[in-house]
C-alpha cells in the first residue's frame, strides 16, 4: 500500500468517516500488520478503553443429529451413526445443573437440525433449563435453527421467537452466518438459511428487544473481498436495527481428530489450509475498522489458540469469550492445542498478561464485576519464562 493511501485511510478512521468496500479490500491487501493492528487498536480503545470483557459461560449441545452436511462441519451426525446423540430434556437439565457451582452466568445452546424432534422440545427445554438455573442467561439457537423450527412447526419466526422468549430465551447465537456471498456459500453450506432468512430472523429478534451476536467463518475458500462483503451486510443491518452487540470472527478448523468412526466429515480440508496467526490478526483488525457501528469485537480463544487470542486484543478485539468447559463443535474438529477449559482466574491472568483490565459481563454486556488491571511493577522487572 502506498503512503498516500495509508494517510487517506488513517484520516478517515481518525475523523470517524465510514470506510467503503474498496477501503476494506485495500486494508486486506496491506502487508503492514503492525500498522493495521495499531489503527484497529486506536478504534477499540476509543470505544472500550483498556477494558477486555469476558463472561463465565458453558456450552450445551443437546443433539448432533443434523439433516445438513455442511462442507466445513465435523460436528453433525446422521440418524443411526455410532456417535449420534440426542439428549432427553431431563438429561440436558442434569448436565446444566452440574455446571452451577462454576458460577456461570450464561448457557450457550446450539444443536444440529434434527429431522424428527418435535418443535415443542425446544421451548420446553428452555423452560426447564431456566427453572433449574434461574440466574443463568439462555443464549440459544442460530438463525438456521429458528428457520428449521418454522419448517417443523408451521409457525412464523415471529411467533417462534415470542414463545422462546417466554420460555427464557435472552439472546440468539450468531451461528449460521459463515460467509454470506453466494459465490462462496453455495460450496460450503448444505441448508436453506442464507442471508435473506438469516437477516430476517435477526431483524425480528432485534425488533423484539433481543440483542444478538454476529459471526463470520473465515479462512477456508473465501477471499478477502467476501469477508468485506460479509461485514458490510452486517453493518447495514446494524444501521437499521442497532441490535448486534458484538462481531465474532470464527477461524475455520480442519478435521484432525474426529476419526473414531474412520470418517473425515470436513469436505474442504483437502483443498484448504487454515488461516495463519497473521491472517487471523489481520481479519480482526480489518473487521474492527470496517464494522464501525458494532460496540464489541470478540476473539473466541477456542478457535484461535490462547496466544493468538491475546494478540487479537491488540488488533481490535475487546472481548475474550468465556470459560468454556466443552465446545464440541470445534473440539470435534481440531487438534489445535486449545484447552477444554479456562476458568475465571485463567481468563483474568491472560487478559492482564496482554496488558488490559478485565471486566466480567453478562450476556447483555452489563458489567458484573470490574477487576484490577495488570501489575505495572511486573513490567519493570524481568520475569521468569513460563513453561
Amino acid at each position: 500500500m502506498d503512503a498516500g493511501l495509508k494517510r487517506e485511510l488513517e484520516e478517515k478512521v481518525r475523523s470517524g468517516e465510514r470506510l467503503t468496500r474498496e477501503d476494506g479490500i485495500a486494508l486486506y491487501e496491506s502487508d503492514d500488520l503492525a500498522w493495521l493492528g495499531g489503527l484497529a487498536h486506536e478504534v477499540r480503545t476509543r470505544k472500550n478503553g483498556d477494558v477486555v470483557h469476558f463472561n463465565v459461560n458453558r456450552h450445551l449441545n443437546m443433539t448432533n443429529v443434523c439433516t445438513a452436511s455442511c462442507a466445513y462441519c465435523s460436528f453433525q451426525r446422521k440418524p443411526g451413526e455410532k456417535d449420534a446423540y440426542t439428549m432427553r430434556i431431563e438429561e440436558a437439565v442434569r448436565l446444566a445443573k452440574a455446571m452451577e457451582n462454576d458460577n456461570l452466568t450464561e448457557l450457550h445452546i446450539v444443536n444440529g437440525l434434527h429431522p424428527n424432534l418435535p418443535w415443542r422440545y425446544y421451548p420446553r427445554s428452555l423452560s426447564e433449563l431456566k427453572k433449574a438455573l434461574p440466574n443463568v442467561s439462555l443464549k440459544a439457537f442460530t438463525a438456521t435453527e429458528i428457520h428449521h423450527f418454522e419448517t417443523i412447526s408451521g409457525m412464523s419466526a415471529s411467533d417462534i421467537l415470542d414463545e422462546l422468549i417466554e420460555a427464557g430465551l435472552e439472546s440468539l447465537t450468531g451461528g449460521g452466518a459463515e460467509i454470506f456471498d453466494w459465490e462462496v456459500r453455495q460450496h460450503i453450506v448444505d441448508h436453506r438459511t442464507h442471508w435473506e432468512d438469516w437477516s430476517r430472523i435477526h431483524r425480528l429478534a432485534h425488533e423484539k428487544g433481543l440483542k444478538t451476536p454476529s459471526t463470520m467463518l473465515y479462512g477456508h475458500i473465501e477471499e478477502p473481498r467476501h469477508r468485506v462483503d460479509h461485514v458490510l451486510r452486517l453493518r447495514e443491518l446494524q444501521d437499521e436495527t442497532g441490535g448486534f452487540q458484538v462481531f465474532i470472527p470464527l477461524r475455520y478448523q480442519h478435521d484432525f481428530v474426529d476419526m473414531q468412526d474412520g470418517k473425515v466429515r470436513n469436505k474442504l480440508q483437502a483443498r484448504t489450509t487454515m488461516a495463519t496467526g497473521a491472517e487471523a490478526l489481520k481479519t480482526f483488525a480489518v473487521s474492527r475498522l470496517l464494522f464501525d457501528n458494532v460496540p464489541h469485537v470478540k476473539v473466541f480463544w477456542v478457535m484461535h489458540g490462547v496466544q493468538t487470542a491475546q494478540l487479537a486484543l491488540q488488533h481490535g478485539a475487546d472481548d475474550m469469550d468465556g470459560s468454556v468447559v466443552e465446545y464440541k463443535i470445534t473440539h470435534d474438529a481440531d487438534n489445535y492445542g486449545t484447552p477444554n477449559k479456562l476458568g475465571r482466574e485463567d481468563l483474568l491472568e491472560l487478559i492482564r498478561e496482554a496488558g488490559f483490565r478485565p471486566v466480567e459481563r453478562n450476556t447483555r454486556y452489563e458489567i458484573i464485576r470490574e477487576y484490577p488491571g495488570p501489575d505495572a511493577g511486573l513490567r519493570e522487572t524481568p520475569q521468569a519464562m513460563r513453561v
